[in-house]
């Protein structure tokens, strides 16, 4: 799966890098669009890495899309192989204005 260059894979880091992921994005690589994508409990760093990278750091920048879903991903290491589980999904596009 190749990974966009304007999009920023949420994960277990502190919120502040994923922030600074973001502003690098619009302003060393001249994106005009970035996309934010997480799943389960990264959800929260996400919608916290957003807000704080549109209110305190860059007022020109808006929301556009969200897009939420639900993936089934196969069950983790001894749990029963039958059952696969649900994760949520959250997708965020943010424009520059």
């Amino acid at each position: 799966m190749p990974r966009d260059s304007n999009t920023v894979y949420i994960g277990q880091k502190p919120t502040i890098n994923y922030v600074l992921a973001v502003l690098n994005n619009f302003n060393s690589l001249g994106a005009k669009e970035v996309v934010i994508k997480a799943r389960g409990q990264a959800i929260t760093t996400a919608v916290d890495a957003v807000e704080i990278a549109r209110h305190r750091f860059m007022k020109e920048v808006n929301v556009s899309k969200i897009n939420i879903g639900t993936e089934e991903m196969l069950p983790r290491e001894g749990e029963s192989t039958s059952r696969k589980r649900n994760v949520s999904t959250i997708e965020i596009t943010l424009i520059r204005k």
